[in-house]
């Protein structure tokens, strides 16, 4: 069922969407989206027609926002970083000289209330975007929204498109050098070739044979490197006939709502400060522990006039993806006393 309210597309949500999405705008490097904003994307590819660039503005209610973002407890400091970032996300289209254009994915999107005083989050594509969404015959593939919702992060979701987009092929060839940026790996990030493979392409290939229509197997390809370095792998893209449990988007969006916190009836504005630092490292730990850290980035970010803000949230973002990265290398048995000791390590010298 499909209905229009000035100008935007207003979806049911009990049926399985379709994402159709063109061959040059998945082949393009990840932006550093994370699990989240990778999900929307998909889920606006969904609800919009890309036959039809009036559909371009898409509304969801704002429960539906928050579950789909998997914002927790909700704050307005924090949805609006969280939808200031889906505005900030780029992308760069090569062009045949060797350079390139970039512009935004959304321009514009809007946090209000109905006429029933009913609030919900509005978001319009960049116009230079449609090109890339809309009105495209050829060159592009198409998978049911069910699969992007239960791949659990950005790896595996990108990994699924990547794949997807060759299904009808059976297989891709494709060099770890260009596997590693479509998924958005950074070159210092398990630069071994044995890590990669434990940690992302394995992990990728159980999650989607979990979780999607989709299963592969892989293996070395073509020439070696220098001192036997794998330098290509050929993936064998198959249909899964082991899975059919599909999930709805209304079933996910009830998914999240059972898992969410029952909300608090009186909120003040450390409660606030402390789930927006939560947040910034995705809840991992006891909100004792996260003031504790709170204690710490102080120290090292000095509160200004407007007091606890986003430049405290992403001090603790990006010690947060430190943590991970570290983990990622060695065991770590205490997560949050190596978090504290990273913070500690940067405090001003008394």
């Amino acid at each position: 069922m499909v209905s229009f309210c000035q100008g935007v597309m207003i979806l049911a949500l009990k049926k399985n969407y379709l994402v159709q999405k063109r061959n040059v705008f998945n082949e393009l490097r990840a932006n550093n989206m994370t699990l989240q904003e990778l999900r929307f994307f998909s889920i606006y590819l969904a609800k919009i027609n890309k036959d039809d660039p009036s559909t371009r503005r898409v509304r969801f209610s704002l429960e539906e926002f928050q579950k789909i973002m998997e914002l927790g407890r909700l704050n307005t400091a924090w949805l609006r970083s969280v939808t200031n970032s889906l505005l900030c996300k780029v992308v760069n289209i090569p062009n045949e000289r060797g350079g390139y254009t970039g512009f935004q994915l959304f321009k514009e999107c809007t946090v209000d209330c109905d006429k029933r005083g009913n609030f919900f989050v509005e978001i319009d594509a960049h116009d230079k975007a449609l090109p890339l969404m809309f009105e495209y015959k050829d060159k592009y593939f198409s998978y049911k929204l069910w699969n992007a919702l239960r791949l659990r992060s950005p790896n595996q979701l990108r990994m699924y498109e990547i794949l997807k987009q060759y299904e009808k092929i059976g297989e891709r060839v494709i060099s770890i050098v260009e596997l590693r940026e479509l998924l958005g790996i950074d070159k210092n990030e398990y630069p071994r070739y044995g890590d990669f493979k434990t940690h992302v392409v394995e992990v990728c290939r159980k999650a989607l044979a979990e979780n999607t229509d989709i299963t592969f197997t892989y293996g070395p390809h073509g020439g070696f490197g220098p001192n036997g370095k794998i330098l290509m792998l050929k993936f064998i893209i198959s249909k899964n006939t082991n899975y059919v449990d599909q999930i709805t988007l209304d079933e996910f969006i009830d998914i999240k709502s059972e898992e969410a916190e029952p909300p608090i009836p009186v909120r003040t504005r450390h409660d606030e400060i402390i789930d927006l630092l939560s947040d910034a490292c995705s809840h991992e730990f006891l909100l004792a522990q996260v003031q504790l850290l709170l204690d710490l980035i102080i120290q090292v970010i000095p509160i200004g006039i407007t007091g606890v803000g986003t430049e405290h949230h992403d001090y603790l973002f990006r010690k947060y993806n430190e943590l991970n990265y570290q983990a990622g290398k060695k065991e770590i048995k205490n997560r949050f006393e190596y978090l504290r000791s990273m913070i500690r390590a940067e405090l001003p010298a008394q």
